[in-house]
């Protein structure tokens, strides 16, 4: 293990639980072989050999909660169509505890990704917004499973699944629990009052605008933290590591350099990073001794394809 790297015990991370809230989809690879060109149009023809279904979105956050070996409980909703029955099949047979509202006029979200000579040769996305009378009805469900969460993690992919977002911050906060939050548009008042929030460098320039150097941006991020009320933000920056913004220290930030690692696919790497800190602040860790594993854990999983995780053993080496 890193000099540096402080992990909890096993058993501390047996003993907490996250309480992941927000869009759940089904990530769906077909794979094959790409041996010619189609004669209808100039697009490879791909002999698909094979198909897998993974937990995606909220859904894949919760995985790896649970894979790192925390407890990870699972707020969302589905419609009631395969999609929605194969995601229900996929939680149970990774024994993630899911609290799941069902919506008849849902299409339960799909990402449907086909894969050629290991490259990604088209995605197709299925989808529709839930009914906001359904997600209203959940609030009983949250409110109760918060009571046994030792912190409470938003994932927001902006499919409609966190209508009632500022409440529930609210709920969280007063109930003692860290709020993490990996944000999605330009509007981050919606998460106003929570304790830290994940966006990479695109998302959190959709928000403050481009930066001129390292200076301009701790400006930035300092405003935007005050008029939100957010405590900090953890930016996550790709070959740069990552940088969370706390207004504490010399400096009130924390620079992490990223580890060097090959990198084979950047998908649900975001997720992997929340999932981690929200797991180690569960389990009473502070920020800057929380962002280095979540770093680590983020070096990994982009060594991976699709939508990963990591475990323990892994971020012990």
């Amino acid at each position: 293990m890193s000099a540096d790297l402080k992990l909890p015990s096993r058993e501390k991370l047996a003993a907490s639980t996250v309480l992941v809230v927000g869009d759940a989809m089904l990530d769906r690879y077909l794979f094959g072989s790409v041996d010619r060109i189609s004669p209808e149009a100039p697009v490879p023809v791909v002999h698909v050999k094979r198909e897998e279904d993974r937990l995606g979105g909220a859904a894949n956050v919760a995985l790896n909660i649970k894979r790192l070996g925390a407890g990870s409980q699972l707020l969302t909703v589905v419609g009631n169509d395969d999609a929605g029955g194969r995601l229900r099949h996929l939680l149970e047979a990774e024994g993630i505890s899911a609290l799941l509202g069902s919506d008849d006029k849902l299409t339960t979200i799909v990402k449907l990704r086909v894969i050629g000579r290991s490259q990604q040769l088209l995605r197709l996305d299925f989808e529709s917004a839930p009914d906001h009378e359904v997600l209203a009805r959940m609030l009983a469900d949250f409110e109760r499973a918060l009571a046994g969460a030792d912190a409470v993690l938003f994932s927001d992919y902006g499919k409609g699944g966190l209508t009632h977002i500022p409440l529930m911050i609210e709920l969280a906060r007063k109930a003692g629990k860290p709020v993490l939050v990996d944000p999605k548009g330009n509007d981050y008042t919606r998460y106003a009052g929570a304790s830290l929030v994940t966006p990479n460098r695109a998302e959190l320039m959709q928000v403050v605008g481009a930066w001129r150097d390292e200076a301009d941006l701790e400006a930035r991020v300092t405003r935007l933290r005050a008029e939100t009320g957010i405590d900090a933000v953890l930016l996550t920056r790709s070959e740069e590591g990552m940088t969370l913004f706390d207004g504490s220290g010399e400096t009130g930030r924390f620079d992490v350099p990223a580890e060097a690692r090959e990198v084979f696919d950047v998908t649900g790497a975001g997720d992997t990073v929340i999932a981690v800190m929200a797991a180690m602040l569960g389990c009473g860790l502070g920020l800057r001794e929380a962002v280095p594993v979540a770093n680590k854990a983020g070096g990994i999983v982009v060594g991976k394809f699709g939508t990963a995780s990591v475990s323990f053993e892994e971020l012990s080496q």
